[in-house]
């Protein structure tokens, strides 16, 4: 199963209201190899939900993303990278429903709930049928239980489970002070693959 390590920047936090502006991710084959990253900025329709709050977390202002393309030319592109990279049929320029060979691409990041959110969201508002699999891996709740761990072996970790938190444990920190779609979610990644890495040195006691 190919996992898709994704990160959106939106324009404010309530998906129908506020929207995507801006979708990274990377993509890895089963065995967690790298194939290859995307960016792409993204106009939102509704200007008035652009929020200055979240404006100051991905530094990205309305003017800068007056180039950008419109979220229904984004989707198909977005697939299409995504076929492409797996070998498969790309979608055609007057598709309407995206071909059903991306349902076993695992989405994955953190607090992933959310960007799965706005993103089934824009694919509602386009009528548009979600192309891809039900199943997720989110690096919070992976970070939680970890944490746990390091706790009954009194062992130090961090307090903040945000992925700023979590990079630093594994010596990892962002280049920017904003917030960049296509580096947090390389940042994510780089964080699931260090945890797995992780699992390999951890040891248990035998039961009795």
């Amino acid at each position: 199963m190919p996992y898709l390590v994704l990160d959106l920047e939106m324009s404010g936090p309530e998906p129908g209201w506020n929207e995507i502006i801006q979708i990274g991710a990377v993509l890895y084959d089963d065995n967690w190899k790298k194939l290859g990253t995307y960016l792409s900025n993204v106009y939102p329709e509704n200007e008035e939900a652009f929020s200055i709050p979240s404006e100051e977390v991905h530094g990205l202002t309305l003017q800068e993303l007056e180039d950008a393309p419109m979220i229904y030319e984004v989707l198909p592109v977005f697939e299409n990278w995504i076929r492409g990279l797996l070998g498969r049929k790309l979608m055609k320029e007057n598709d309407t429903i995206s071909p059903q060979n991306l349902k076993d691409v695992i989405l994955c990041g953190q607090s992933i709930i959310n960007d799965i959110n706005f993103l089934r969201f824009a694919y509602k508002d386009e009528h548009w049928e979600w192309p891809f699999s039900y199943k997720q891996i989110d690096l919070f709740t992976i970070s939680m239980v970890f944490s746990r761990i390091y706790q009954e072996n009194k062992k130090p970790f961090p307090k903040k489970l945000s992925l700023t938190a979590i990079a630093a444990f594994f010596g990892l920190e962002r280049e920017t002070d904003t917030h960049n779609a296509l580096e947090d979610a390389e940042l994510t990644a780089y964080c699931f693959i260090a945890y797995f890495d992780l699992i390999k040195s951890l040891s248990f006691k035998d039961t009795p």
